[in-house]
């Protein structure tokens, strides 16, 4: 439960319809595999005790008073350990049966919860057998203990705030008007459904996708526990899909058939990070009936995966997809900003590195969308000092491949006259040496712009923002920065995609332009012209310094809880210590350059991350750093 994280698991347990006592006893026994696993809270599917599919057995004296007992069997058995358990089965009460929740912990019966719509068509018949459940709390009678009975309740921990659930069964989350609509906006961070949803040809994906927006809907975890083989299959078959969703990303799902503990560790601090950044989420007081519950905070082993590259899907067919997504809303908005302009002309610094590469890309395709030749793509290669045959060459082939015209301005004259104005030493290899070609470079390219009536196009990515990597009206500044919101992890991945989709020559290229380091070309190359500065030497791996962007600006995550995400994601990788070195240098950094970010060029957001001043980012300029330095110090590696 530590860093706000609470691991859960969705249970479907071996079962025999009708028969209490042997489903109990597989309850308790999936009951202890969880808490060995460290689960806080195991949800099992609906009548789970009894089986849903009993019918008219329901009935029955016999089935209701042994479901009960073994209830009782369930609360006894596991009152030494710390962990929830939500078990279903039909309860008797004001002379109806209910479909219930019950929700057991550490000897007690925290609450009763009834099923609210009781569905009857197609193949559910449900209402035969059991009333609809109430919003009203009223007092049910177990083994001589008053247990609150009725759907608004609330389930809280006492010790570790936030960590609150409810509880809604199975057709409760397929209508319209859900229970956990009320639920969330009364508090609830996680909701969790017993279910018994019968399998049919399409309708596990309809399922998932029917939980993935409601997790996002709600911000809210939402875990949904399904019956599985053992259920009667006299007209239906089971399936125990099971599924765990945190804010609209599904974290777990268990194979169809398989049964068992479909296990995930829900991070309560984020859902409600991004509750408290979203104003059209509010909390209204439904009269709920809050019952509290005291839980040991200890440290979670986490089981959940954080990916390495946070911006980059893992799975090729999502990649090429969200690829091909990502270069048409930049391109996009370069259409519609040339469109409303009305230019045809536009300037580009290729410098044959990846993000120039990137922003050529996009360029052409928004010239192609406008029916534009692409001959009005003034690209401009400018080498100087630091520039090697490599990518210089790199620079010239993909102008000509695109069919852009090609401007070569060498500025090494330029710079040393520079020099001498300024009486600077150009021996002294020090930022001013530096970022006195950045600044000679984007003078050429405004001035061109204006010759040639156009808008010179930024090449910059969102890490180098992030980092502060760019030289203050220098390659800082455009008209029009297409890959702001482009980190660059997922920039490679692009001008990748490119090369798998273009022809064979371009793709070369774009190939040679990928294997080149990372690098402003700004210092003189080594002596066999290979480069010699290399950014990631001097700023940190930019795999590092994405992952704490994505946490610390989307998620909002504290330095100890990022460091400690990011041990585990690149185990193996990156030992503590290195780890720590670059994300105090990724927080010294992103405090100090805000005043760049300041004054940033328009540009399209693509992602969920934007540092844009008129966008989703408003820091001021001399924010202090101190309270998360202090946090990163603390940090014992």
């Amino acid at each position: 439960m530590k860093d706000g994280f609470v691991k859960i698991a969705c249970a479907t347990p071996a079962l025999r319809v009708a028969d209490c006592d042997y489903n109990t006893d597989k309850i308790i026994e999936m009951i202890k595999e969880a808490h060995l696993k460290g689960i806080k809270v195991v949800c099992f599917p609906e009548l789970s005790i009894t089986g849903y599919t009993c019918g008219d057995l329901f009935f029955q004296s016999a089935l209701l008073n042994s479901a009960e007992e073994n209830l009782l069997k369930i609360v006894n058995e596991t009152a030494h350990m710390e962990i929830i358990s939500i078990v279903g089965l039909p309860f008797a009460y004001m002379g109806k049966i209910y479909n219930c929740a019950v929700v057991i912990f550490k000897g007690e019966i925290l609450g009763i919860v009834p099923k609210k719509n009781i569905p009857n068509y197609s193949e559910f018949y449900e209402a035969r057998y059991f009333a609809p459940g109430f919003d009203s709390e009223f007092d049910a009678v177990i083994d001589n203990k008053i247990v609150t009975f009725g759907t608004n309740q609330i389930f809280e921990c006492r010790n570790m705030a936030g960590f609150s659930f409810a509880v809604e069964i199975c057709e409760d989350l397929w209508v319209g008007d859900t229970p956990s609509i009320n639920h969330v906006k009364s508090g609830a961070a996680i909701i969790f459904n017993l279910s018994a949803s019968d399998e049919m040809i399409g309708k596990s994906d309809y399922r998932r996708t029917i939980i993935k927006a409601k997790s996002g809907s709600l911000i809210c975890a939402y875990a949904y526990a399904d019956a599985g083989i053992g259920e009667s299959t006299t007209d239906m078959v089971f399936a125990g899909h099971n599924v765990i969703s945190e804010c609209g990303t599904i974290l777990a799902e268990s194979k169809l058939f398989a049964g068992g503990l479909c296990i995930s560790d829900i991070d309560i601090y984020r859902i409600l990070k991004d509750r408290k950044a979203t104003n059209t989420w509010q909390y209204i007081d439904h009269n709920y009936t809050i019952n509290s519950f005291d839980m040991a905070v200890m440290e979670t082993r986490l089981d959940r995966v954080f990916p390495q590259k946070p911006f980059v899907p893992s799975v090729k067919s999502d990649l090429d997809s969200n690829c091909k997504e990502i270069l048409a809303i930049q391109s996009v908005g370069l259409m519609t900003r040339l469109r409303h302009i009305g230019c045809k002309n536009v300037v580009i610094g290729l410098s044959g590195g990846l993000d120039s590469t990137l922003a050529l890309i996009v360029t052409a395709h928004a010239f192609d969308m406008l029916s534009l030749d692409r001959s009005g793509i003034i690209a401009v290669t400018m080498p100087c000092f630091g520039t090697t045959d490599r990518t210089y060459n790199n620079a010239c082939r993909l102008a000509e491949s695109y069919g852009a015209k090609l401007c070569e301005v060498r500025i090494a004259d330029s710079v040393m006259q520079h020099f001498k104005d300024i009486c600077h030493d150009p021996d002294n290899h020090d930022v001013t040496y530096e970022n006195s070609q950045a600044r000679e470079r984007t003078q050429i390219l405004m001035d061109i712009a204006n010759q040639n009536g156009g808008i010179v196009i930024g090449t910059g990515d969102l890490s180098e923002l992030a980092l502060g990597w760019a030289t203050y009206n220098g390659d800082h500044m455009s008209m029009y920065g297409v890959n702001a919101s482009i980190p660059k992890t997922l920039v490679r991945y692009l001008v990748a995609y490119e090369a798998d989709n273009t022809n064979k020559e371009l793709s070369a290229v774009l190939l040679d332009v990928l294997d080149t380091p990372v690098s402003p070309e700004l210092l003189p190359p080594e002596e066999d012209g290979t480069i010699s500065q290399k950014t990631e030497d001097i700023v940190g791996p930019y795999e590092l310094h994405d992952f704490f962007l994505y946490y610390v600006i989307r998620l909002g995550f504290s330095p100890k809880k990022i460091y400690r995400l990011a041990c585990i994601s690149f185990d193996g990788v990156y030992d503590g210590q290195t780890i720590l070195k670059w994300l105090k240098k990724f927080y010294w950094r992103f405090f100090s350059q805000q005043f760049k970010r300041s004054c940033l060029p328009d540009g399209p957001k693509v992602g969920s991350v934007t540092l844009s001043p008129r966008g989703d980012w408003r820091m001021p300029s001399d924010a202090c750093v101190t309270l998360w330095q202090r946090e990163l110090d603390s940090i014992e590696d």
